[in-house]
């Protein structure tokens, strides 16, 4: 079974105040992985999650250690209920962190700490409005390319997340991306749109965040992942420490190539992914990348009944 089973792990947007709550009424490890989350953080980050206010954890140094606090939480409660080792996992952007935290390849209160890092650099890079970021619905991959290099203009935008297809994210200078989103819609995109982020992930305006935090990351205890982790920037395992500190700084510019990743992942042998952690967006892309593949998302309790009953029937 655990060759067929591939865990995912969300980024940065799955976040809502109020996140696992009703998981936490049934589960200790719950609010036990939000206390250690934030001890090593400094910050009661169980208490922001359940009571907010928004506008703070939508701050990005506290969402990532967010998110990954509770990705690492729902991971505990499923393997406290059984659920076997996984093949493989895989996490989207800052899911990523997630994903080398449950493969035993980073400790948890490091990785805490190397998040909120992380945030403040990649908000530290640009300017208050300067980056932006926009969906873009309806073209395929090259055409958002053409739409890119077509509306850069001496500027920088960028495709920088491959989500599914006809699903491509784009990210660089506030302005280039209002052009590549009037262009797109002139494409034939169904539909164009910014989203809600302070910062443009994944273009050529993170190489300086990433310089720094390969300096943090330096200082970081790696090991080699005891489950292989499929990476955003290669769409390979790594096991070697100083190739994952390479993978994860060069992350931040590059694009997250997710749907390779599920592709490669059913390549591999995977049947059933579970996504661990709040909302359900990974689990969606996954049925349009792969419909044979069996989708769950676990951010409560009536989540991980339904993946034991699953798990139960494949095992069958």
């Amino acid at each position: 079974m655990a060759s067929q089973l591939g865990f995912i792990f969300p980024g940065q947007g799955s976040q809502s105040v109020g996140m696992l709550s009703d998981l936490a009424l049934t589960h200790a490890a719950v609010g036990h992985t939000f206390e250690e989350a934030s001890e090593a953080l400094g910050l009661d980050l169980w208490r922001l999650v359940r009571e907010g206010p928004k506008p703070d954890l939508n701050r990005t140094e506290n969402t990532q250690p967010a998110m990954l606090a509770a990705g690492v939480a729902v991971w505990r409660v499923l393997r406290e209920q059984g659920t076997p080792e996984p093949g493989v996992m895989a996490g989207h952007s800052l899911g990523e962190y997630t994903a080398l935290v449950c493969a035993d390849a980073l400790g948890f209160a490091d990785a805490i700490a190397l998040v909120a890092e992380r945030g403040r650099l990649m908000q530290a890079s640009v300017a208050p409005g300067a980056g932006a970021m926009a969906a873009i619905l309806g073209l395929d991959d090259d055409q958002v390319r053409a739409v890119c290099a077509q509306a850069a203009q001496g500027e920088v935008v960028e495709a920088v997340n491959f989500n599914a297809p006809g699903q491509v994210v784009v990210a660089g200078q506030a302005s280039a991306v209002q052009r590549a989103v009037a262009m797109a819609k002139d494409a034939g995109a169904r539909r164009a749109v910014t989203l809600p982020v302070s910062v443009p992930s994944h273009c050529a305006l993170m190489r300086p965040a990433a310089e720094r935090l390969a300096e943090t990351l330096a200082d970081v205890d790696l090991r080699p992942p005891t489950v292989p982790v499929l990476h955003n920037v290669t769409v390979a395992a790594a096991q070697d420490p100083a190739d994952i500190r390479d993978l994860l700084a060069r992350q931040l510019y590059s694009p997250v190539r997710w749907v390779e990743t599920v592709q490669r992942m059913a390549q591999q042998g995977t049947t059933v992914l579970i996504e661990a952690g709040p909302g359900k967006v990974l689990a969606g892309l996954s049925k349009r990348i792969d419909n044979q593949l069996l989708s769950l998302a676990v951010y409560d309790a009536a989540g991980v009944e339904q993946v034991m009953e699953a798990l139960s029937d494949v095992e069958r």
